[in-house]
């Protein structure tokens, strides 16, 4: 499906330009912007969402796709029942050849059994048979012998029509049959197009309305700068009402993702559920550990005045079988008025961190120190390692966007956002539109 189709390549954006990125991020820190012929080309027509008159025209195209396997397959199946029939000019012609084959083979038996006694009255003449009995059984063995010859010749020539009749509607079955095969396979795949036709307009006639991105929501995400697999880690987010209007709903899609690592390639039928990190929230006003999921797949912040915040505790539990590589967390947030006005933004809450395998619990032997006379070089930090609960809503304005962990790719990073969300998006079910429900019932 065409939406589904650029999630997925937002999904691979998102999952993999971090590592791309943030890896090359010392090496190119100090070079100038690439030339504009290099630079990637800006967003076209064909990367935009489609239209509801499009998604119409693709329903009555597959609409129409199908109806036409529909009666390929009908006239296939036609055509192999009508190879069935006794009247069928190939099943005919194999059994007029099948006829004339066994009248052959009778008309041979008949000779060879005629020949045979020819010879046999031959041997059977008496001793003091004439010359004229004698020469009436050599020509009655001679005719015999014509008569055996020409029945053979006969039943080989039947055999060999019958051979090439019954190999005619052999083939014409085979092909028949093929084409059957073709129109089945043609149909189910028409089958399917329609369907997924048919859920893309279903599933745009379902939203009321569609929500610009904007800025209206800012998320800020903190947290470790190390996560170690299997071992709980706990991050921080705050939603904030960056508008001049009390926002009457607001709700927050968060996800998790372990970055592929060497040689794991994905595209756009890729399963990112091995790649996808648990993660569960808290507030102030919810406190027990709430999973994201399918069933709850929004954080719901609720109505926020303006300049107000709401914190969140997020927890990610990496599988504990998941090597070391690198993981994100990516969050956007959406706001529905009781105007019927709304916002999506895509741009503003991620956060990156480096996955260290499980723990081993065997004791190692501890290296002996070498001793050194070098002086240890300074160590500058610049991760948010510490973790504060804050929980709750607060009016106090936030003017700061976005935290991110240190990573060395700082001037980088904010770039990934859009990519990110793409990501968010997928995995909280949403299309790039958000589903407008009526914010009056939640305020």
């Amino acid at each position: 499906m065409k939406i589904r189709r650029i999630l997925a390549t937002a999904v691979a954006a998102a999952v993999t330009t971090p590592v791309v990125f943030l890896s090359a991020a010392p090496a190119f820190a100090d070079t100038k912007p690439s030339s504009a012929s290099t630079q990637k080309p800006a967003r076209g027509e064909d990367d935009k969402p489609p239209t509801l008159d499009e998604l119409k025209a693709a329903v009555a195209l597959a609409q129409k796709e199908y109806d036409d396997a529909v009666v390929a397959l009908a006239g296939a199946g036609a055509a192999v029942d009508a190879l069935e029939k006794a009247d069928h000019p190939l099943r005919a012609a194999v059994t007029a050849a099948q006829k004339k084959a066994e009248e052959a083979a009778t008309a041979k038996t008949a000779a060879d059994t005629a020949l045979t006694e020819a010879e046999q009255a031959k041997k059977d003449l008496p001793v003091d048979a004439t010359p004229e009995q004698k020469q009436a059984a050599d020509d009655a063995v001679e005719a015999a012998k014509g008569k055996a010859g020409e029945a053979a010749t006969a039943k080989t020539a039947a055999d060999t029509a019958l051979s090439a009749a019954s190999k005619d509607l052999a083939d014409a079955s085979a092909a028949a049959s093929q084409v059957f095969h073709r129109a089945e396979v043609a149909k189910e795949e028409a089958s399917r197009k329609l369907d997924d036709a048919k859920e893309e307009l279903a599933s745009y006639e379902d939203m009321e309305g569609v929500c610009e991105p904007d800025e209206a929501v800012k998320i800020a995400l903190s947290g470790p700068e190390k996560v170690t697999a299997g071992e709980p880690a706990v991050f921080s987010m705050r939603v904030t009402n960056a508008s001049d209007r009390t926002l009457d709903l607001v709700d927050v899609y968060v996800n998790a993702l372990r970055e592929p690592g060497p040689g794991e390639d994905i595209d756009e039928d890729t399963d990112f559920e091995k790649w996808t990190i648990p993660v569960e929230w808290s507030s102030a006003d919810v406190l027990e550990w709430t999973p994201v999921s399918e069933e709850f797949e929004s954080i719901e912040v609720g109505k926020l005045a303006k300049g107000a915040h709401y914190d969140v505790k997020l927890r990610l539990t990496v599988d504990a079988g998941a090597p070391a590589g690198a993981g994100s967390v990516f969050a956007f947030g959406q706001y529905e008025n009781n105007d019927s006005t709304c916002g999506i933004s895509l741009d503003d809450g991620y956060t990156d961190f480096d996955i260290l395998a499980a723990k081993d619990d065997k004791p190692k032997p501890t290296p002996t120190p070498s001793p050194s006379t070098s002086t240890p070089a300074p160590v500058t930090t610049t991760g948010t390692t510490g973790i504060t609960q804050q929980g709750g809503s607060s009016t106090t304005p936030v003017t700061t966007g976005g935290t991110l962990a240190a990573t060395g790719a700082n001037d980088v990073l904010p770039q990934l956002g859009l990519a990110a969300a793409g990501a968010v998006a997928l995995g909280a079910g949403v299309v790039f539109a958000a589903r407008r429900r009526k914010a009056g019932t939640q305020a």
